[in-house]
């Protein structure tokens, strides 16, 4: 959409707990890519609960699969969209504000999506869990 001679991208998704208002706000384009990278995490989940459920020998096995495929696409998407942004204005300057800025907007995103899964699909709550034990597992940048 154009909206006074600025590009402005409205999560597809629509986060329904969001008025439009609030989807239509200017925000940091790490906002963006800590979404990208939570559906990363909801790919490797989903896939490990499916072998979990088929397999329960080899949970071992899967978990570290999921984990494993989870940092590799994670790693290849950042790798990529740093490339891309890499000229952007509103990129951050230090690698360190950025790390720390995805971090935030990731926990933001994985606290949304619990409630979210809470209210709508109480089975999928395990998913954002997961992904808020992960990030607090990490060391902080």
């Amino acid at each position: 959409m154009l909206a006074q001679n600025e590009v402005v991208i409205i999560d597809f998704e629509g986060e329904p707990g969001r008025d439009i208002g609030e989807r239509r706000a200017k925000s940091s384009a790490l906002r963006d890519v800590s979404g990208m990278l939570r559906s990363f995490d909801y790919a490797a989940w989903t896939a490990f609960d499916n072998v979990a459920d088929r397999l329960p020998d080899g949970v071992v096995g899967a978990e570290a699969m999921a984990h494993a495929w989870r940092a590799h696409a994670a790693r290849t998407f950042l790798k990529g969209w740093r490339e891309g942004a890499a000229d952007a204005r509103s990129r951050p300057d230090s690698s360190t504000v950025e790390a720390q800025l995805l971090r935030l907007f990731l926990l933001q995103k994985a606290f949304y999506e619990i409630n979210y899964e809470v209210a709508n699909r109480p089975d999928m709550v395990r998913v954002p869990i997961r992904g808020v034990l992960d990030l607090l597992a990490e060391p902080a940048p």
